[in-house]
């Protein structure tokens, strides 16, 4: 079979054009060079064997260096009855429509859809095809042209497309007009059986085709869609935990989906958005009640199982005490998370232990354990030490401290002391995943879709870290800078990640983890995007995110303190610079307590003993002495240094403090040298480092992206590089714009201004409530009042529904693809939904760390499902905005 490729690309000189055609899965196995023809357009000659083809473009240097790449293949099959193809193709652009609008969302909306076939016959001269994904069922896709053959451009007269796959639109004709042939896709409704619109931009061409044994293939791709044409959709953003019904035990569980699900499709939403749902058990205690600090990446919490929906039931003597529970955790107005989750763990054990015959003889559960091997055996055996030892740190732990795969499938044979408890955890694993895949197979059938959560971490503590180390920056933590949320930064404790050793195996880790995801849910929210760009670390030593710095990064090096005319040393710099003066502001009549931990330098100048140079000694020293107040201020005057510095390559490099400016340290240097760190600090953090974080997100996402169909929005708050938004742009990845945490120098983002591919929100688990917002700062909410809500006079001392109306209404009217709104916001358009407890409402405070996440809906589900004026006025919303 003969394949002539062409298509149109401009290049610089003394760079070219390559063809690499791949398997499904697998690596490339051709490269073809391609010569230029004429006009940009370049030509390849190619022999097939295969009655489909995989393939890519690329832009290669005169030294073979690939300098731009496709990031997502074509896709061609071939009809039996020809020999020979000419094929007129595109450069496939990632952030085409077509490649994220055709996502498992689209299968949703689309889930009674069933693949037609097209027929081509040897008389036809051209098949057509074009990539559109279109979410509304009664539209389809048709062409016209300016050839008789193609209806001379009349309405009356357009070719219809057959939808052979999700997005895919193709159609075979006959063209016998020997003339440039110039045509347009236009959408074609079902319901008015007429054309509705005709797609927007320049007309498309190809040539004639006079030969009788070839059919020219015209490949085409960016259906130029108008903004009215494009998914649009609302949702609801509650984490399960919060979720309250009948049948919980004092926490949301995933069988609770459904009911939200049926309150959703009532109210012409589109999308459930929940946070991360993994197991993050790691002492039984309320602090794991932290979703983001998963023990496994695979394994689901067990907090989610239904105890009434299992697959067999309490045995008679505990249903009593069972009801008794439950009736006294559902009266709770927040989680009591210790309570419910030892109750849920006593139930379980109990079921399992009068079952576990029939369980380990049911072909369901055996064929779940073996597709889930390699994740579920190392968990199970996880738990199990986790348990028998009391903590989650294996390197405590008095076996098995090194995960030694032989040695950990042993939990699982039968002879193994511990295999029932094994099996315990197994099974549970497999009762969660029956829940959730029963739980997401209803929200598809009706037509919503799931966001998930994907933490940007791993748990220092968790089995990945026990099983793959290498992974991982152990040494390292990560967490974020200084931002609206604390002065001090985050650390999230989290090792950071090995990105060389992931990029070794071609990113499967990641591959395996959106693979796992993309079970249950359509789209996913990235936490903390900018990981992929750079993370915030800091070295174990330390406790406050203030110690950390941007990793990769350019690194100022020894040489660079004299081009900048900076008198650079060590001790001044890069330790805690305390002084007499420094003492007194930090201690005040405390000095002298402080001193104890400190000695005097010949200068006048102290230091801190050895014993307690970093943040963390200190911390395990107060951990066995307490100094009360004295002990934040100890803390804190470890991080009054100037620089930081890292071991690369045996050499000493550094980076600036952030908010160096800020620091006593910074204050007691003399004006010029000063002024001289503030500059190499400026370029460090805002010049010298977006070529290189550019670099490496686009070394990885494009990998993993490819891996997947879900949806990718990424959230990216915070100290945001210039170089992020236009990779994500570029890959296509959707950005959060969360008002009240602009971007810009702005005192509040207006969703009016959102683009297309942005989702807007008001508030997010992270901030407070629109409510609880409104009396934070009355000056800034009189300000919003007035110019963001065009209201006049004084603001009202409370939010009412009515202004909670007018928030909504202005995220929910305009461009943005998404509009997803914290169900406590929906719940503040009403006045007798509203919660009277206002602080009850707020999930996480990041300044707050550990926080206790304990948030639970005051409405059952049953109870807003009956609401009829309140959901009718939110559906009307919906389908007015188009967003439904």
């Amino acid at each position: 079979m003969k394949l002539y490729f062409n298509v149109g690309y401009i290049v610089k000189a003394g760079e070219n054009l390559q063809l690499v055609i791949g398997e499904e899965g697998g690596a490339a196995v051709h490269i073809h060079t391609m010569f230029y023809a004429e006009n940009g357009l370049w030509k390849c000659e190619v022999d097939n064997f295969s009655k489909s083809i995989s393939y890519q473009y690329r832009v290669v240097n005169e030294k073979g260096n690939v300098l731009r790449e496709e990031f997502v293949p074509h896709h061609l099959s071939f009809p039996h009855n020809y020999k020979e193809f000419i094929v007129f193709d595109e450069w496939n652009n990632k952030n085409f429509p077509e490649n994220y609008l055709n996502n498992k969302i689209l299968y949703n909306k689309l889930h009674d859809f069933v693949p037609e076939k097209i027929t081509v016959l040897k008389k036809h001269t051209h098949l057509f095809r074009i990539e559109a994904p279109i979410y509304n069922p009664d539209w389809r896709i048709v062409l016209f042209g300016s050839t008789a053959s193609l209806g001379n451009w009349s309405y009356e007269k357009v070719i219809h497309l057959h939808q052979t796959d999700f997005g895919m639109w193709e159609t075979s004709v006959e063209i016998p007009e020997n003339e440039f042939i110039q045509f347009k896709y236009c959408i074609f409704d079902t319901k008015e059986n007429r054309v509705i619109d005709v797609e927007t931009g320049e007309n498309r061409f190809t040539v004639a085709n006079l030969l009788s044994d070839v059919l020219q293939i015209v490949s085409n791709h960016y259906f130029r869609f108008k903004g009215y044409q494009m998914y649009h959709d609302a949702g609801v953003a509650v984490p399960v935990f919060s979720l309250r019904s009948e049948d919980g035990f004092g926490v949301g569980e995933f069988a609770d989906i459904k009911k939200l699900a049926d309150w959703t499709k009532e109210t012409n939403l589109g999308i459930i958005q929940i946070l991360p749902i993994n197991d993050t058990t790691a002492n039984y205690s309320w602090t794991d009640s932290y979703p983001y600090a998963a023990v496994s990446v695979y394994a689901l919490h067990p907090q989610y199982i239904s105890l009434e929906k299992l697959d067999y039931s309490l045995p008679k003597k505990l249903v009593e005490e069972y009801l008794s529970e439950k009736e006294n955790l559902n009266a709770l107005d927040l989680i009591d998370y210790e309570r419910m989750i030892e109750g849920k763990w006593k139930y379980l054990t109990a079921v399992f232990y009068a079952e576990k015959d029939k369980i380990y003889k049911d072909r369901n559960f055996k064929k779940f354990i073996k597709d889930n091997e390699h994740w579920l055996v190392p968990y199970s055996a996880f738990c199990v030490l986790r348990d028998k030892y009391k903590t989650p740190n294996f390197t405590e732990w008095k076996t098995h401290k090194k995960y030694i795969a032989g040695k950990i499938l042993q939990f699982f044979t039968t002879k193994n002391k511990d295999y029932d408890i094994s099996m315990l955890h197994a099974w549970v694993q497999y009762q969660l995943h029956v829940q959730l895949k029963d739980a997401v197979d209803y929200a598809h059938n009706l037509g919503i879709s799931l966001k998930g959560d994907l933490p940007i971490g791993i748990y220092r503590y968790s089995v990945e870290a026990w099983t793959e180390p290498e992974l991982f920056g152990m040494d390292f933590q990560a967490g974020a800078p200084p931002d609206q949320f604390t002065e001090l930064g985050q650390n999230w404790e989290f090792p950071t990640y090995n990105w060389e050793a992931m990029k070794a195996d071609d990113y499967r880790w990641w591959k395996n983890r959106f693979k796992a995801l993309e079970q249950y849910f359509d789209a996913m929210r990235i936490d903390h995007i900018l990981g992929f760009f750079r993370i915030w670390r800091m070295p174990v030593s330390a406790v406050q995110g203030i110690l950390g710095y941007f990793y990769p990064a350019v690194p100022i090096v020894a040489e660079e303190f004299k081009a900048w005319q900076i008198p650079f040393s060590f001790d001044r710099y890069c330790k805690p610079f305390i002084n007499n003066q420094v003492l007194w502001d930090y201690f005040g009549k405390d000095s002298g307590k402080a001193l104890e931990f400190m000695n005097r330098n010949a200068d006048g100048t102290y230091i801190f003993k050895e014993e307690f140079d970093t943040q963390r000694k200190l911390v395990n020293f107060f951990k066995k002495k307490s100094y009360g107040p004295l002990e934040e201020q100890l803390i804190s005057l470890c991080a009054n240094v100037l620089f930081l510095t890292e071991e690369r390559n045996g050499k000493t490099v550094y980076h600036p403090r952030f908010n160096v400016y800020n620091t006593e340290s910074y204050k007691h240097l003399p004006e010029l040298e000063q002024k001289s760190i503030y500059d190499l600090y400026h370029d460090y953090f805002f010049r010298r480092q977006d070529h290189l974080w550019s670099e490496k997100a686009m070394e990885k996402l494009p990998v993993i992206l490819n891996a997947t169909k879900m949806l990718i929005c990424g959230e990216d708050l915070g100290m945001v590089p210039a170089c992020v938004p236009i990779v994500m742009d570029e890959l296509a990845i959707i950005a959060l714009k969360v008002q009240r945490m602009p971007s810009e120098n702005i005192p509040f983002y207006n969703p009016k201004h959102a683009n297309y591919m942005n989702v807007v929100t008001a508030s997010s688990h992270d901030s407070s409530t629109l409510r609880q917002w409104w009396k934070e700062d009355p000056t800034l909410t009189q300000k919003y009042f007035n110019q963001q809500l065009i209201q006049y006079g004084k603001a009202p001392a409370d939010l009412n529904p009515h202004l909670a109306e007018i928030i909504m209404k202005q995220h929910l009217y305009n461009e943005a693809m998404l509009a997803i709104f914290p169900i406590q916001e929906f719940l503040a358009t009403d006045a007798e939904l509203t919660n009277k407890k206002i602080d009850n409402e707020r999930i996480n405070n990041p300044a707050v760390f550990p926080h206790y996440w304990r948030y639970r809906m005051h409405i059952k589900l049953e109870d807003l499902k009956k609401k009829e004026s309140f959901n009718e006025k939110i559906a009307f919303w919906v389908k007015d905005s188009g967003r439904m």
